[in-house]
């Protein structure tokens, strides 16, 4: 589960409406004019892999957005109240807008809570997870459990495709439990996804259609927020793998109540199989949000791993064998969710900068150089 309605939370505890062509022309301009004024400053001295960057939301939380395979859109989850939704729902933009003082339409059904979208290969639907055929209202969002941060799992999510109107076409899930955090390979063949059917939360694969499920992973701890490498040889997911007797308690414990707690985690990575399995990271604290880099020879992930008192978070680069650590963002607040475009020229990602000193937490998209 990756829910951006926790993301503050996350970072301080552990760490359509008509309008006249002339306005939309005249908040069109003005959105232009903020961008180009702020997009220098919103690079920092040290962030030399960002030639330039463009702020796209401007209020609430915004997070997880992922490309067309043919980089011409994205879609995108989003609670901002403004735009009329009182928890996650998805939204679709293409690639050049910017949503200041206006609203992108919105591709989920509305109800319910949502998560992790990802756009199939024909660039007309996509994945993702909804809680709506149990409850058409949105879940509660337990945020501490004994003094300890948490982020609920719900077992009423289940996997959907939709066209592009918010239509959905197909239920790919219908086991009991958790089924969510569905991400599609470059191939455009298969399907990562996170499942409690096993008793615990476990990555499986399956084909577009929800057929041939196969089990990846099978140790004790949350894996989840999987990735495919450019070739689709391989899987980056994070994972929080209880070792004490104490640990292990406490982490069951919490399952049982559709609760983790995602304080402790470490990278992960694999073949597409679930073979050669290997940690990538042991830097301690939170690190997950991990993406390929186009090469398919570098994990760029999030991390506050050198925060004391949890906070911020930052990005990060790291070779697939576990070498050559290089922070990339240096923010004070948070940076996390990184995402490439399919032909590696821009990287898009979440971050609390230039938010007023607000909680809103916004999309960036940034043009990328190695």
């Amino acid at each position: 589960m990756r829910l951006i309605a926790c993301l503050l939370s996350f970072t301080v505890l552990i760490a359509c409406k008509n309008t006249s062509e002339d306005q939309k022309t005249e908040n069109t301009e003005a959105a232009t004019t903020q961008v180009e004024t702020v997009k220098d400053s919103l690079i920092y001295p040290e962030e030399k892999h960002f030639k330039s960057i463009r702020q796209v939301t401007f209020g609430g939380d915004n997070a997880e957005a992922y490309w067309s395979f043919d980089d011409k859109q994205l879609v995108f989850q989003s609670n901002y109240t403004e735009w009329g939704v009182g928890c996650d729902q998805m939204f679709l933009m293409n690639a050049d807008e910017t949503f200041n003082g206006t609203q992108p339409p919105m591709i989920s059904t509305g109800k319910g809570r949502t998560t992790c979208a990802y756009f199939l290969p024909d660039n007309k639907h996509y994945v993702y997870g909804s809680t709506h055929l149990v409850d058409e209202n949105c879940p509660e969002v337990p945020l501490r459990k004994n003094g300890k941060y948490v982020w609920p799992v719900y077992d009423s999510f289940d996997i959907f495709v939709a066209d592009l109107e918010g239509n959905i076409t197909a239920q790919l899930t219908n086991e009991p439990g958790y089924d969510a955090e569905a991400t599609v390979s470059p191939k455009g063949d298969k399907i990562v996804f996170t499942s409690m059917r096993s008793g615990d939360l476990e990555l499986y694969t399956m084909n577009l259609d929800g057929s041939d499920v196969k089990q990846i992973t099978n140790e004790l701890g949350y894996d989840g927020g999987a990735f495919f490498s450019p070739d689709g040889t391989k899987l980056i997911f994070r994972s929080s793998r209880p070792k004490t007797e104490a640990e292990i308690k406490e982490y069951k414990d919490l399952l049982a109540q559709g609760l983790v707690q995602p304080t402790e985690m470490e990278l992960y990575i694999c073949n597409a199989d679930g073979s050669d399995l290997r940690q990538l990271t042991s830097l301690g604290n939170a690190n997950w949000s991990p993406f390929f880099h186009p090469s398919g020879e570098k994990i760029l992930f999030s991390s506050n791993f050198e925060a004391e008192k949890g906070f911020p978070f930052n990005l990060y680069l790291i070779d697939i064998d576990g070498k050559n650590l290089e922070r990339v963002t240096h923010s004070e607040t948070f940076d996390a969710f990184p995402v490439f475009s399919n032909d590696g020229k821009y990287l898009a990602f979440s971050s609390n900068r230039n938010n007023g000193g607000t909680r809103d937490t916004n999309l960036f998209i940034a043009e990328w150089q190695d």
